[in-house]
């Protein structure tokens, strides 16, 4: 006779604590990020984490001639940027790059009023979706997990915060924007709008541009959302120290989880992670 299924009580028991499922940025991957991010939790068991690769997209791009950036030499380079991916797994066209990208990126610098690639966004909302029904339904509880990211994983973090019909633990967004037009405000359930957010921006963002990232915490607080704003003046687009000492603090005070050392240095060895698909 086969055993029968567990209590609900027993599969919520199983997944205790917390979950920080972690979205990187386009051309990265779940891997590189695990590498950044996982050695400020490897003290923390009771703080699960998932770091999911976004799809292989074949990405037309293009050289924008009036945008220049100094190299690592200080030489002047030109961005390139990526048009709207034509396919997930198809044959790239010539010029195309192939990468990880969770949705097209119109152009940069993204600015405050760039055109956003909402299609390509909602199919990656949904994708998201999947993996945080995946997590309640085996028995974790909605405010314990936390959807964070970088750049464009930042951008598909909120997104997928503000349209989900529950409130969760939190969102964490780092040098991102929202990829949604003001129109989706009356799309954006009332549960989701009680979901705590933490954005972090530098002032000298050359690629997501600070303009932008002031505008999403104002878009969010117009929503009623409460949303805490940290900005870096010299800081451009990248991840430093400072901001993920107060990520992690952030997670650790909603989750009730202790701390220890105030500021601890991150250790290099983590095991508390896992892989949502």
């Amino acid at each position: 006779m086969a055993a029968p299924p567990p209590a609900p009580a027993a599969a919520a028991a199983a997944r205790a604590g917390g979950l920080v499922l972690w979205l990187h940025g386009s051309a990265e991957t779940g891997e590189h990020s695990r590498g950044q991010i996982a050695p400020y939790f490897s003290a923390a068991p009771a703080v699960r984490l998932s770091f999911p690769t976004a799809p292989i997209a074949c990405v037309g791009t293009r050289t924008d001639p009036t945008l220049a950036a100094p190299d690592s030499t200080g030489k002047q380079t030109h961005l390139r940027f990526y048009s709207v991916a034509r396919s997930i797994c198809g044959v790239a066209a010539a010029g195309d790059v192939v990468l990880n990208a969770w949705f097209g990126i119109p152009e940069v610098p993204i600015t405050a009023t760039t055109v956003r690639d909402e299609e390509g966004v909602l199919e990656a909302v949904e994708h998201v979706h999947k993996m945080l029904d995946k997590e309640v339904a085996a028995g974790t509880c909605p405010t314990d997990i936390f959807v964070c990211g970088l750049s464009q994983g930042g951008a598909l973090a909120i997104a997928s915060v503000l349209l989900y019909p529950k409130t969760l633990g939190g969102c964490v967004v780092f040098s991102g924007s929202v990829p949604l037009s003001k129109s989706f405000a009356v799309r954006v359930p009332p549960e989701a709008r009680k979901t705590p957010v933490l954005w972090f921006h530098g002032m000298a963002d050359g690629v997501v541009l600070f303009e932008a990232g002031h505008a999403g915490c104002a878009f969010l607080q117009e929503l009623g959302m409460a949303c805490e704003f940290k900005t870096y003046p010299t800081l451009g687009h990248s991840l430093v120290d400072e901001e993920l000492q107060y990520f992690r603090r952030w997670i650790f005070d909603r989750l009730g989880v202790s701390q220890g050392t105030e500021d601890a240095r991150p250790s290099s060895s983590s095991s508390n992670h896992e892989d949502l698909h």
